[in-house]
């Protein structure tokens, strides 16, 4: 499929195209709406990376792809640019974290059940590790019945990719969320229906520390850590068959995809409320993270004495 990208914030694109072409599909033009990056770096990106078009636009994209991805690092606009390409009824990547408001994750969510061919999110919820050991016979490694998932550097950005993994091991949809901690690392409780419990350590530590899962069941205890290497592949290999039409089986279904997000979302308003019990539906439409304050500390870290 012809694969249009919108926003160049991130090292994403630029690690993600080659797989994207390794797995089929032809990436046909940019664009970028200069959040993070000067004018001009999308003509450059362009030209080192072989892609024929950068666009003006979204408008002037929508008509010649099949499929958006959109790499904004303020999660904010994600809903605006993804629009005309759901509207368009074409297929949307939508990188993490998906969205920061209970508005916005509620928007994605109704495209998806409507029919939009949607996908994405953090590559954690596909990790090789994850699927290996799903795909192990139940009867060997058991029901989850306490998982625990952690990384580091920030408690939504990429936090959300704990969420995420534990979303990969964990099936069905949560149900409520406590914050457990006021000061970083980040400690949630997350409870699904049948009060099977799952926790995220996230934020900032001193140092690095990797992504790492552990899952007790009734059979025993499994322990993984992500291999950071090969997470982009499996990310694109769960989404791009769905989103180029090979298959019409979603990766994750509508509420499942939106349910990291959400579960960050009630976190943060669980903080804000002495640590209360909320449903994952409970936090105001627009309470949740702020992706423009986001952007411009990414914009500032990128380019250091220039303004954010």
């Amino acid at each position: 499929m012809r694969i249009g990208i919108v926003d160049l914030d991130t090292s994403h694109p630029q690690n993600w195209i080659p797989i994207e072409r390794e797995l089929g599909h032809e990436v046909v033009g940019v664009f970028d709406a200069g959040d993070v990056h000067p004018a001009g770096y999308a003509e450059k990106f362009a030209a080192e990376h072989g892609i024929p078009r950068v666009y003006a636009s979204v408008a002037e994209m929508v008509p010649e792809v099949d499929c958006a991805i959109i790499h904004s690092c303020n999660w904010d606009t994600h809903v605006e640019k993804a629009r005309p390409f759901v509207e368009a009824g074409k297929s949307v990547l939508i990188d993490k974290p998906v969205a920061g408001c209970k508005r916005d994750l509620d928007t994605i969510r109704d495209w998806m059940l409507d029919g939009a061919r949607i996908a994405g999110g953090s590559s954690l919820r596909y990790c090789y590790e994850t699927q290996e050991w799903l795909a192990r016979p139940v009867e060997e490694r058991g029901t989850p019945h306490t998982v625990l998932c952690g990384c580091g550097v920030d408690e939504f950005n990429y936090g959300i990719h704990a969420y995420a993994h534990l979303a990969g091991l964990m099936p069905g949809r949560p149900l409520a969320v406590r914050s457990l901690s006021e000061t970083t690392p980040r400690r949630i409780q997350i409870t699904w229906p049948d009060l099977t419990e799952g926790y995220v350590i996230v934020g900032k530590v001193a140092g690095w520390i990797p992504f790492w899962a552990t899952v007790v069941t009734e059979r025993g205890v499994a322990q993984f850590v992500a291999d950071a290497g090969k997470l982009y592949r499996a990310l694109l290999e769960a989404c791009l068959p769905y989103l180029a039409g090979e298959t019409d089986e979603p990766p994750v279904g509508p509420e499942e995809f939106v349910a990291p997000e959400r579960c960050a979302v009630a976190a943060r308003a669980s903080r804000n409320s002495r640590n209360a019990l909320l449903l994952i539906n409970e936090p105001d439409e627009d309470d949740g993270y702020d992706g423009a304050a986001f952007a411009a500390e990414y914009r500032a870290m990128r380019y250091p004495g220039q303004g954010g």
